[in-house]
């Protein structure tokens, strides 16, 4: 009997914030989420494990999890292997057709099958497919403008169009999509290169997601970053919108994915970072939000 009280001392903490949860728990529950999985998160062995675990927890909790991937440090990693010189202009990925052999290759066959073998250590939930299955993603090319003139940059698509009904089909059926953001062309029989914030962006208002989880290596956007390290932690989407011209290049599409998100339906678009274990659970269950959330004009500040 003696080790009775001790017990429920020690277990105590641990029911209060399972309580603590239980607003959050209700708010979220039947509700999908799109997040964006990419940055430290995905090359560090303890966060991709702290990242599923989290994803299954969501999924348990009653929510309903889509992740969305790129995969930079692989691709590169897989090109220089292959012999393959890396470009970049105007942020984006110069992908020749030899380079966009190898993203698909190390997107589809490397970086999601590691993500869906991590969230199926938690039971038969993750299913893997890419932006071409089931005319998932569809994109055409996209031809930045660098001083005024139109740049090839072959292979690197512009979406056009999103069909939910296979990530909606495995949601319905209780698993967890892994989209690895490669596109089927629109007008030539080929793939594209997608940027995976821009993906996860367009796939969460199509899905008219509750929230888009972007994964940074930040802590969010900062107020007047390199002066101050400040996080600014919510704004509006016409705030946002001012912001976005003086944003470091790595910022944009992130930031621009958080904007299309809340003006196309989301309730909320949030950049967070992805170093801290469990940044996931913190953000959605926890008063204390730890990075920078996006919400639709109107809904002023807090």
């Amino acid at each position: 009997m003696s080790n009775g009280p001790t017990r429920k001392h020690t277990a105590l903490p641990k029911a209060q914030i399972l309580v603590e949860a239980l607003p959050w728990l209700t708010r979220h529950h039947g509700k999908t989420v799109v997040i964006k999985f990419g940055g430290n998160a995905m090359v560090d062995d303890d966060l991709k494990a702290a990242f599923a675990q989290d994803v299954v927890f969501l999924r348990h909790a009653g929510l309903k999890p889509v992740v969305v991937h790129g995969g930079g440090p692989q691709i590169s990693a897989a090109l220089d292997r292959a012999g393959i010189v890396s470009e970049f202009k105007a942020g984006l990925r110069v992908t020749t057709e030899d380079a966009m052999d190898v993203v698909r290759m190390v997107l589809a066959g490397q970086v999601q099958r590691e993500l869906v073998g991590l969230l199926n250590q938690h039971g038969p939930l993750a299913v893997g497919l890419t932006g071409e299955d089931a005319h998932t993603i569809t994109a055409t090319k996209h031809q930045p403008r660098i001083e005024g003139e139109l740049v090839d940059i072959g292979r690197v698509g512009q979406i056009t169009e999103i069909d939910t009904g296979a990530v909606e089909t495995l949601l319905a059926d209780g698993r967890i999509p892994v989209v690895s953001s490669i596109a089927r062309s629109q007008d030539d029989g080929h793939v594209y290169n997608v940027n995976a914030d821009t993906a996860a962006a367009a796939l969460a208002a199509a899905l008219s997601a509750e929230t888009l989880m972007v994964l940074t290596d930040v802590e969010g956007l900062y107020e007047d970053w390199p002066d101050s390290d400040e996080v600014i932690s919510r704004l509006t989407a016409t705030q946002l919108e001012k912001l976005l011209p003086d944003l470091s290049s790595g910022m944009v599409p992130k930031m621009e994915g958080c904007l299309h998100a809340v003006r196309n339906g989301v309730t909320t678009a949030r950049v967070i970072d992805g170093r801290v274990q469990h940044s996931i659970l913190l953000e959605i269950f926890t008063d204390e939000g730890i990075g920078t959330m996006v919400v639709p004009d109107g809904q002023g500040e807090p």
